[in-house]
């Protein structure tokens, strides 16, 4: 038993230290509530980092179905992030490096390491963070924040909603972003 409650330790301290050096490299966070919506056509999200002239710089998350080809069969699943990734354009491996299930319901957050898809570290400097959101069909939410690469603290994050959905506006809430370095 003593062996056991010693690897715990230890794993515990590697767990808080990894999660701590992981939040030390970013340069950015953004924190949202997801609320998982019922029905086809939804639960359809993607995060990027575009440079200030709106040039994509890298994809941090987009949701598997979109990614994987679903954008061919419903063109109204994240039109913005397909047309500035180059979504069409990329292999396999890059969309494997970006895209992932829909997530569990919850608060979930997604950090900027200051890279560009590449893995090429950016200078300081203005960037924006973008969300999208297919809510149901043509029912879109666009959240944008610009932040400042060097200048740490939050940062106001504005909110745009296309379509007539009311219901669905609740899928992605609270968002929030901060630069960390």
């Amino acid at each position: 038993m003593k062996k056991f409650s010693v690897f715990f330790a230890i794993f515990t301290v590697l767990a808080l230290a990894g999660a701590a050096a992981q939040e030390s490299s970013a340069a950015m966070e953004l924190t949202f509530t997801y609320t998982r919506q019922s029905g086809p056509g939804s639960n359809q999200f993607a995060i990027w980092i575009e440079d200030a002239q709106g040039v994509h710089v890298k994809t941090l998350y987009a949701t598997r179905f979109t990614a994987n080809g679903g954008y061919k069969r419903r063109p109204s699943s994240l039109p913005q992030w397909v047309r500035q990734s180059g979504l069409a354009n990329m292999t396999k491996s890059q969309v494997d490096a970006v895209s992932g299930a829909t997530p569990k319901p919850g608060n979930l957050t997604y950090r900027w390491d200051g890279t560009d898809s590449r893995g090429t570290a950016l200078p300081a400097g203005n960037y924006v963070i973008r969300l999208e959101g297919t809510l149901r069909g043509e029912n879109q939410v666009y959240y944008r924040a610009p932040i400042q690469i060097g200048q740490t603290g939050s940062v106001e994050v504005s909110v745009e909603y296309t379509g007539s959905a009311i219901a669905e506006r609740s899928m992605i809430g609270n968002v929030t972003v901060r630069v960390l370095r």
